[in-house]
């Protein structure tokens, strides 16, 4: 047998948060052992490569920031 839904993923979430304890614990393992943790991984590390990085001028900014409120601190 089986079953298909059209369901939208806002429902999706609230019908899971809806859920006792114990079964969203039992789907939380289940969707842990659906997506491989080397997946996992692998798409955060294409996260990082992707973000944004400073350039050599915002750096020089940040560091005589720094210099600045060092001094503040100090006087």
């Amino acid at each position: 047998m089986e079953l298909k839904m059209e369901i939208g993923l806002d429902q999706l979430i609230q019908a899971i948060k809806q859920l006792p304890a114990k079964q969203f614990l039992k789907l939380k393992t289940e969707i842990n052992n659906t997506v491989p943790e080397k997946t996992i991984r692998e798409d955060f590390k294409e996260f990082l490569l992707q973000a944004p990085v400073f350039n050599d001028e915002q750096i020089a900014q940040i560091e005589e920031a720094r210099k600045s409120i060092n001094k503040w601190g100090t006087n």
